[in-house]
């Protein structure tokens, strides 16, 4: 038996996003991990509906994120930062709590890939993803460690090459 991939669309769908950076020191002149979302988004021929850069505090990321998924215009938003164990990090655990369907393989498969560049330190990521449902829509979350580095490879590896296939099982949903 063998396995077929998901047909992709012929044409591939612009999704409109909005970028979060988490972080206590980052403005937008040192946000090289916002950056790097920008011109990979950009470059995959997406587009930015909102930046922001946001303090470690889970109940503003908490109320930023449910702000944004109620927006018409925003189909997808991305967080990096505060994804690790340390006291300030908590990005994860501010977004888990909004998630109504997560994407496990995502995680799973990031800090894989984070393993084979930083070895046994990626254990401490907990880097997530999933679908936040409101009665108007479903919007994508992704959220990944705030290392530029951690930030190009989940990009480039998981992100952009599955962002339009997962943006389009969405809108079938409507």
């Amino acid at each position: 038996m063998t396995v077929q991939p998901h047909a992709d669309s012929a044409t591939p769908i612009t999704v409109t996003c909005a970028v979060l950076t988490v972080s206590d020191s980052r403005t937008p002149t040192t946000d090289k991990s916002g950056q790097v979302m920008h011109s990979q988004l950009a470059a995959a021929g997406h587009q930015i509906g909102h930046y922001h850069i946001l303090k470690d505090e889970p109940e503003q990321i908490a109320q930023h994120v449910q702000s944004l998924a109620s927006r018409d215009d925003i189909q997808v938003i991305l967080l990096n930062g505060g994804t690790g164990i340390a006291p300030r990090d908590t990005t994860y655990d501010a977004i888990a709590a909004l998630l109504h369907k997560q994407l496990p393989g995502f995680g799973e498969i990031f800090r894989q890939l984070s393993y084979a560049e930083i070895g046994s330190r990626a254990i401490a990521s907990r880097a997530v993803a999933g679908i936040h449902i409101s009665p108007q829509k479903s919007t994508l979350i992704f959220s990944v460690p705030g290392s530029s580095n951690a930030v190009r490879l989940a990009m480039t590896a998981l992100i952009i090459p599955e962002l339009s296939h997962l943006s389009a099982l969405l809108r079938a949903d409507l």
